[in-house]
């Protein structure tokens, strides 16, 4: 018995902020190299878009953004932050559900994976109670695992279907990254930064032989690599650090993983040959260069995630199902591959298949 993701919706709050927090971010650092290095990197970031519930502010009257929820010198504490995020990570998540046609009394599971707000009640019991699901549903909530962490969502709602044909899941990935902005004056930390937007995602998965194939499981836990993606809670909101080496890393995880025979490889990567989708989490546009000279790819290999990362930047788990959705819409076909990295260093795939339309 497989298990399909019959459909996937997504959303993005309504106010584009990328632009705006370059200006911020830039004004924060000191005038000389930082600042040029910061503005020359913003550039070739590949990033054009990323969303936020916050208005951005107008910079000439110091304004962060024009709710006041950011105030210079004064940025709002963790606490702030979660009060937060339970209203407007309901809101969104219910947009991404409006476009997913589905029974609310066949739903057997419930995944939420979020890894940018913590409230108890969580959000799958907000969830329930909106959209009217079973009292007995099934909930799992997975939390703080990072960009990767769709791809154990989706295994636990593969699980669910083969243990039950008749089971139908709905896979929700909600994250608020926004909520987390930092008065810094480190570059790292504002290129860091720079990457991240808020979106959601809502994916019906059963068996029913209808979308995206799903099979082939794997995690693989990079050896001497845990410092290099950390998310931290702080007193202000939760602490992104990524390394510069990540991408390095990445690359040569995926060379040894496509050598034959490789006993010393962490990751277990299919011959690109036979691959012809790619569905990689879109970290940034280093982190895909890292993937395409690591496996060989050609350009067009990864022009879904590329674009996914041009118009919503790292949405963390959320980000590797939106680049899913668009090849559901485009109508791609054939035998996929799909990955994601995140703290630990650990790198979650997949394999899938699409039949592209009839």
């Amino acid at each position: 018995m497989s298990a399909f993701i019959n459909r996937i919706g997504t959303a993005t709050p309504a106010h584009d902020i990328h632009a705006a927090f370059v200006a911020f971010a830039s004004a924060g650092l000191a005038e000389g190299r930082n600042r040029t290095v910061f503005e020359r990197m913003a550039a070739r970031s590949a990033i054009a878009h990323r969303y936020s519930h916050l208005r951005p502010g107008d910079p000439a009257a110091g304004e962060v953004d024009a709710e006041g929820f950011y105030r210079r010198g004064r940025f709002p504490g963790t606490a702030a932050r979660m009060a937060a995020y339970a209203p407007n990570a309901l809101a969104l998540a219910r947009a991404a559900l409006a476009g997913l046609a589905f029974d609310a009394r066949r739903i057997t599971h419930l995944i939420v994976a979020s890894c940018t707000g913590f409230t108890a009640p969580g959000l799958d019991l907000h969830l329930i109670d909106a959209l009217g699901l079973r009292a007995d549903v099934a909930r799992t909530m997975l939390g703080f695992m990072g960009c990767a962490a769709a791809v154990p969502a989706l295994r636990l709602a593969d699980q669910a279907v083969r243990a039950d044909p008749a089971a139908q899941v709905l896979v929700v990935n909600l994250e608020l990254c926004s909520l987390h902005l930092q008065e810094t004056a480190d570059v790292e930390a504002a290129l860091a930064a720079l990457l991240f937007g808020d979106g959601c995602s809502a994916a019906l998965v059963s068996a029913e032989p209808v979308g995206v194939a799903l099979g082939d499981f794997r995690t693989a836990v990079l050896p001497d690599s845990a410092g290099l993606i950390t998310w931290t809670i702080g007193d202000h909101g939760f602490e992104m650090h990524l390394s510069g080496q990540v991408p390095g890393r990445i690359a040569a995880a995926l060379r040894a993983g496509v050598q034959p025979g490789s006993v010393a490889a962490p990751l277990s990567i299919p011959a690109p040959a036979t691959i012809d989708l790619w569905a990689v989490h879109g970290g940034g546009r280093s982190v895909l260069d890292a993937v395409q000279i690591g496996l060989d790819l050609p350009a067009a290999a990864l022009r879904q995630s590329r674009a996914v990362l041009h118009d919503h930047g790292n949405m963390s788990s959320a980000t590797i199902m939106f680049t899913l959705a668009r090849m559901l819409a485009d109508g791609s076909a054939g035998q996929g591959m799909a990955m994601a990295f995140g703290p630990g260093m650990v790198a979650e795939t997949f394999r899938f298949a699409l039949p592209g339309r009839s």
